[in-house]
């Protein structure tokens, strides 16, 4: 009995055994045919992953071919923008020229040709104005100030400015100065002045004042500039700051179909030159106050000169009578009474010229004036563009 129960157990273990193996065995080839069923999916999914890297490859193509037409297209807006303003530009000057056309036209009309040259001031009033828009373009182009070889006086520099702009006869400069610009401070100190007095003229209403005054901080000279205008929100403190520090250089397009160059330009010689310029301070009338802050590299005391070279002739360029004035070292003059503005600032070191009989006088400024007009005759039928107006928003 014993043998054949072992026997049986032998029989039931090899059945066993053999139904395990057979269990294994249809386990194994499901594993492997569902590893199979595996990489065929796999493939199939690389394969259609390649087909949409393909599709996407195709895409970005299109984006990059559409975003280069973008590109071309904006560079051609900008073209097109940057012609605009200097076309707008072109057009303030031609206004102004305009202007000094039929201001000629109304003297020959008025004197019949040579007993003019009073009323020229006013011609070269407005050929001055359209002499600093043209250069302030040159500046923004990159075009360099010219330089003069002789220091001038502050109290010059500012009345040069003064007279370049087209409300001049608002600005009082309440006194007087004992300091020079040192030569290379000369030109970009009366083109800035002359932006920021016109600027302060274009936003304060007509037959307010604006006062200039001069102040010594430090080893800082200042030229402040007080109006009664409108004044400036924090957001237009920041943007002009911006512009005047320099830094910010806004390309021709972005200055609008009537340019403002006011601000950029000013700052662009600022920088150059080595002068700031602030416009974030309040009037004693409740506008702006801007202020040209000189450091003492760019301007000189004058002092009292021998007495031997006190008197001296009237200063070319001013409107009036010629003033006795006393010189300086610097040979710049110690002023008395206030004086007009001036167009340039003058030369104090060159002689003067040679004063002219009166009848030879006039025949030279008929000669001189008949010559200009037929100069100008082909402009008679230009369209008079308006005014450009304010330098600064």
């Amino acid at each position: 009995m014993n043998r054949d129960a072992l026997v049986w157990c032998l029989v039931a273990a090899t059945t066993i055994a053999v139904a395990a193996a057979l269990v294994l065995s249809r386990r194994n080839k499901a594993i492997a045919a569902k590893k199979q069923q595996a990489e065929a999916a796999l493939t199939q999914r690389l394969s259609e992953a390649d087909v949409q890297l393909a599709a996407l490859r195709a895409q970005l193509q299109q984006h990059q071919d559409e975003h280069d037409k973008t590109i071309q297209e904006a560079e051609e807006a900008a073209e097109e923008s940057t012609k605009a303003v200097l076309k707008g530009s072109a057009r303030f000057l031609q206004s102004l020229a305009a202007e000094q056309l039929a201001l000629l036209e109304e003297i020959q009309r008025k004197y019949g040709g040579h007993s003019v040259l009073s009323d020229l001031l006013e011609v070269g009033h407005a050929n001055a104005q359209m002499a600093r828009k043209s250069q302030g373009i040159a500046v923004m182009c990159g075009a360099p100030l010219g330089r003069r070889n002789r220091p001038a006086s502050v109290y010059d520099v500012v009345r040069s400015a003064q007279g370049q702009i087209r409300n001049f006869r608002r600005v009082e400069i309440m006194q007087q100065t004992g300091f020079a610009l040192k030569a290379s401070a000369v030109s970009p100190v009366a083109l800035a002045v002359a932006e920021l007095l016109d600027n302060a003229a274009s936003f304060s209403q007509q037959g307010s004042p604006i006062e200039v005054t001069f102040q010594r901080v430090q080893k800082n000279l200042c030229i402040v500039i007080d109006d009664a205008g409108v004044g400036m929100n924090d957001e237009d403190r920041q943007k002009a700051s911006a512009l005047l520090s320099g830094d910010f250089r806004p390309r021709l397009s972005h200055l609008g179909n009537q340019p403002k160059f006011g601000f950029p330009v000013i700052g662009l010689l600022a920088q150059q030159y080595g002068f700031r310029v602030d416009v974030t301070g309040v009037s004693r009338y409740g506008g702006v106050r801007a202020v040209v802050l000189l450091p003492e590299e760019l301007w000189t005391e004058e002092e009292a000169a021998p007495a031997e070279d006190s008197q001296v002739s009237g200063i070319r360029g001013s409107v009036g009578r010629p003033e006795p004035v006393s010189r300086t070292a610097h040979g710049l003059p110690r002023r008395g009474a206030r004086q007009v503005p001036i167009a340039s600032v003058p030369d104090r070191n060159s002689p003067e010229p040679p004063a002219a009989a009166p009848e030879d006088a006039g025949r030279a400024a008929g000669r001189s004036l008949g010559a200009f007009q037929r100069g100008t005759l082909s402009g008679r039928n230009l369209a008079s563009a308006p005014s450009e107006g304010s330098d600064e928003a």
